[in-house]
């Protein structure tokens, strides 16, 4: 296992910590890179998840996609937790802490914020990082495409009806341009590269494709903490000024990661899903796709509200929980029966150390 997959969570802290830093000494720095934006993506952002994604997908074999149908347990499990569940367990989860639990802490009219933000998190399955989590689970990346690109189809007829049902109004404003073009950004572009990369290095020979992925490895990961670093940038000054507030907002988070995983991990044990499909279908419904919800929150309530400010803690804690997550996968591996996907080289996080139900 390689240094950068070896230590990713300390990599991660560590980008936490300095993006923070760079927010506070060198602000003018941090507001010069947030402008770089059209139709409210950070293209900088964009650039890094591009980078991150670009490695996995010259991975895909698209002849095997043909096959997808033979197994849809994976699909039907992902579309359960992320259209009929999380939504409203996240609603549910962010009314009952922040209009009952902590009410004698935030004012009614910042609590509401802070529950709009963490519906439009829960309305936003994850995009583009949950590429990197299937990768680490070596989870089949053909299928993992299957799934990320159903749902953002499944995105763009329903994010609106279910946030706006959720958050009580009679119509929410989503910004499509920015849907759309963060779903080019996050997939469809990197997988045009991916593809063209990978034809023309079969050409040379397979050897050639294996020498080319394995040196691109680092990036991935690279990319990874330079995203962290920049969104810790943007809202550093916020994390500072409060830090109970941004607990408060974790715990609900916390739980519902937790939660759904469990949830969708658990039915994918009971139901034979093999171990690559049933670790990235679980990661896709406990992650979110943060730059949506981030980019709506700004876009509804503004870029200091108690919604944009959710949403960042979003991105705060998702890191960390994901790691965690992909570690747990990794040592219940022996737990599923074998994947029949394509197979996926290259080390893992917590690769060798496997369990039983009995030792965890």
């Amino acid at each position: 296992m390689g240094i950068f997959e070896r230590f990713l969570s300390v990599w991660v802290a560590l980008a936490m910590a300095a993006g923070v830093v760079l927010g506070l000494v060198a602000p003018e720095v941090a507001a010069l890179l947030s402008d770089l934006q059209v139709a409210n993506v950070n293209m900088l952002v964009a650039l890094l998840i591009w980078v991150m994604i670009y490695p996995m997908m010259i991975q895909i074999e698209f002849s095997s996609l043909k096959d997808i149908g033979k197994r849809p347990k994976g699909l039907c499990l992902t579309l359960i937790i992320n259209w009929l569940i999380k939504p409203f367990t996240m609603a549910l989860l962010a009314n009952l802490f922040f209009t009952y639990i902590f009410a004698d802490y935030v004012n009614p009219a910042t609590a509401k914020e802070y529950i709009a933000g963490m519906i439009l998190l829960g309305v936003a399955p994850c995009t583009a990082m949950v590429f990197v989590w299937s990768h680490l689970t070596r989870g089949d990346a053909n299928y993992t495409l299957v799934q990320v690109s159903i749902n953002d189809l499944i995105m763009v007829i329903a994010f609106t009806p279910i946030a706006g049902f959720l958050l009580d109004l009679q119509e929410i404003v989503v910004p499509w341009e920015t849907l759309l073009l963060s779903v080019v950004l996050y997939v469809v572009a990197p997988l045009l590269a991916g593809v063209i990369t990978r034809r023309a290095l079969l050409r040379l020979g397979s050897e050639q494709l294996s020498k080319f992925i394995s040196r691109l490895k680092p990036f991935s990961i690279m990319g990874l903490l330079a995203t962290v670093v920049l969104l810790f940038a943007f809202q550093a000054g916020t994390i500072v000024a409060q830090p109970m507030v941004v607990v408060m907002i974790a715990i609900p988070l916390l739980i519902q990661s937790y939660g759904i995983f469990i949830i969708a991990y658990w039915g994918a044990y009971k139901w034979k899903i093999p171990h690559d499909v049933a670790a990235p279908a679980a990661m896709i419904g406990t992650s979110n796709f943060f730059e949506l919800a981030v980019a709506v929150a700004i876009s509804l309530f503004g870029l200091n509200s108690g919604a944009a400010l959710a949403t960042v803690v979003g991105v705060l804690i998702e890191v960390p929980v994901m790691l965690s997550l992909v570690a747990y996968a990794n040592r219940t591996r022996s737990w599923f029966t074998p994947g029949d996907g394509l197979p996926l080289s290259g080390p893992t996080l917590g690769q060798g150390e496997q369990g039983s139900p009995k030792s965890i």
